[in-house]
């Protein structure tokens, strides 16, 4: 990732995390899913782990309604639950 592609990322998760907490509520579409859950772009560029059951995560493309659960701004990163 380049200079520039790494501040604009960084931008990016700054914005969106000046307008979100946790218990906030999104929606969001499921871009990829793993063997404990999915992740979840409720913006764009912005993903964010919803931990499933074994077996249970939703399918590549299903929309959700999702609370965000816990926010680590060092590490970039935060989970979610569905509502």
């Amino acid at each position: 990732m380049s200079t520039s592609e790494t501040s604009a990322a960084e931008t990016t998760w700054r914005s969106w995390l000046s307008e979100h907490a946790a218990g906030g509520v999104l929606d969001g579409v499921v871009v990829q899913q793993l063997p404990f859950g999915a992740f979840v772009e409720v913006a764009p560029g912005i993903q964010g782990l919803l931990v499933t059951d074994r077996g249970a995560a939703p399918e590549v493309g299903a929309r959700l309604s999702v609370r965000i659960e816990q926010i680590d701004v060092e590490r970039r990163r935060f989970s979610l639950v569905t509502e």
